[in-house]
């Protein structure tokens, strides 16, 4: 059986949500800690084909491990927003009660002047655990028909 190979858990959540959208049953998800973890996990599948979602920048480190390789640009979350717009996603922020929260964030001096695309990042990470929170929420809204290509690879691939 086809086993999936994720960074972190927001990669996890964000499959997950997607999966059950579908009605796709998804197999093993093992979380590696970082693309740099994908050698150990592998290693320990003993020899279990695998299929892969990581980041752009983290794609080398696990290319040679995996089966499929499926790339986010420039993240899980990069993805996600461009598949909603901006605006949906500023909207998922308010409905959470966080917007004073985002615009705080938007006003620091490190932040002034650039595009809300660069402070979202920020506040996806910013905070312990909303990663993992806002990859379900955004996964739980974004359109089933705008899925962003390497998350339905992902599903694709590994749907038992």
């Amino acid at each position: 059986m086809t086993v999936v190979l994720v960074e972190g858990e927001s990669d996890r959540v964000a499959l997950e949500v997607l999966a059950e959208r579908r009605g796709i049953r998804l197999p093993t998800v093992v979380v590696t800690g970082g693309a740099g973890g994908a050698r150990r996990a592998v290693a320990s599948l003993g020899g279990e084909p695998t299929v892969g979602l990581v980041d752009a920048a983290e794609r080398e480190q696990m290319s040679g491990f995996v089966t499929r390789l499926f790339v986010c640009t420039p993240d899980l979350e990069g993805e996600l927003v461009r598949a909603l717009g901006i605006d949906a996603v500023i909207g998922i922020i308010e409905a959470e009660g966080e917007g004073a929260s985002f615009r705080r964030l938007q006003h620091q001096p490190a932040q002034r002047g650039r595009p809300v695309e660069a402070h979202l990042p920020k506040f996806f990470g910013g905070r312990g655990g909303n990663k993992p929170r806002y990859a379900r929420l955004l996964a739980a809204t974004v359109p089933l028909d705008r899925i962003p290509a390497p998350l339905d690879g992902v599903l694709q691939a590994a749907a038992v």
